[in-house]
């Protein structure tokens, strides 16, 4: 990807050396051609196999706000997004194997908001607390899970979960997601004989469509300490991000996943045995090109993190 400065003038002489032409390289960068099949084929169709064999993996939308990243998570009812094919081909995938072994495929949605748990298929359990089991993984006290395999009932869930996601007019765009939104899903592998019956694999998968990064300036009064928010969210995740990039400096880097409720919920898939994706979006506006710019850093700095399993 060039990325190049809008306010730059050819002519000038005095910053002709100075330019602010900057290049980030991809493992894959889509244009305004692609499409939403092209986009899932590329990014997470091959993580699908590692969730059924018990990896976590997770996918992360990030990107200043109107840039797309609800669409290419949620999608529309005639362009399905990441959601809705990941959970197609999930639910596909057992049917080839079923002999022997017994699937369940749950899901929850939920979204982070102003620091606090919501859950979005079911609004009405207020706020909820995220709490460690004694195994140690995080878990979410009282979220509704939901085991289906129907697809069309699945999006039904998640359009009726989205309408519930707290959504709010901002300067940069009339449906700005104001929240983090987490759909989790849970595939339980038992195997049918009995001998072994009591081994079971879980792998879960996280994908999580980040609120809109913007500039303060771009909002006030409420929006504008909304927007502190989840900048700081973003921050949090952004310090865990670098920690983790951190080509083995001098020190032992300290992964501070505490510091935001997202990084916390997100622990095991930034690290440990979890693939990760970063789908980052950009415009092509020349008014967000500070927008663009750090996001692409942003992501660039995500390709780096190498994980211990």
């Amino acid at each position: 990807v060039v990325l190049m400065d809008p306010s730059e003038d050819p002519d000038d002489i005095l910053r002709a050396n100075r330019s602010r032409e900057n290049t980030f390289v991809f493992d894959v960068v889509f244009d305004h051609r692609a499409t939403q099949e092209e986009v899932y084929v590329s990014t997470t169709k091959s993580l699908i196999g590692g969730v059924i064999s018990g990896y976590n993996a997770t996918i992360f939308a990030y990107g200043p706000t109107g840039a797309g990243k609800t669409y290419t998570m949620l999608g529309t009812d005639c362009e399905p997004g990441i959601y809705i094919r990941t959970l197609d081909d999930l639910f596909k995938a057992p049917e080839a194997t079923t002999e022997e072994m017994d699937y369940r495929v749950s899901m929850s949605y939920l979204e982070i908001y102003n620091k606090v748990i919501r859950d979005l298929l079911n609004p009405s359990s207020g706020f909820l607390d995220l709490r460690e089991d004694p195994r140690g993984s995080l878990q979410i006290a009282g979220i509704m899970e939901v085991s289906t395999t129907n697809a069309q009932e699945i999006m039904q869930l998640l359009m009726k979960g989205n309408k519930q996601h707290t959504q709010e007019p901002t300067a940069a765009n009339r449906t700005s997601s104001r929240s983090r939104a987490v759909l989790q899903v849970t595939v339980t592998q038992k195997s049918r004989r009995k001998a072994i019956g009591k081994e079971a694999r879980i792998g879960k998968l996280f994908m999580v469509d980040l609120a809109g990064s913007e500039r303060a300036a771009q909002n006030q009064g409420k929006r504008m300490k909304e927007g502190a928010h989840i900048n700081r969210s973003l921050l949090a995740l952004g310090n865990c991000i670098n920690a983790l990039s951190e080509k083995g400096g001098s020190r032992a880097q300290f992964v501070n996943f505490r510091d935001s409720k997202l990084t916390r919920l997100l622990k095991d898939s930034l690290g440990g045995n979890s693939r990760t994706v970063m789908i980052a979006h950009i415009s092509p506006a020349s008014t967000s090109f500070e927008e663009s710019r750090m996001t692409l850093i942003y992501a660039y700095r995500a390709k780096n993190i190498k994980t211990q399993v």
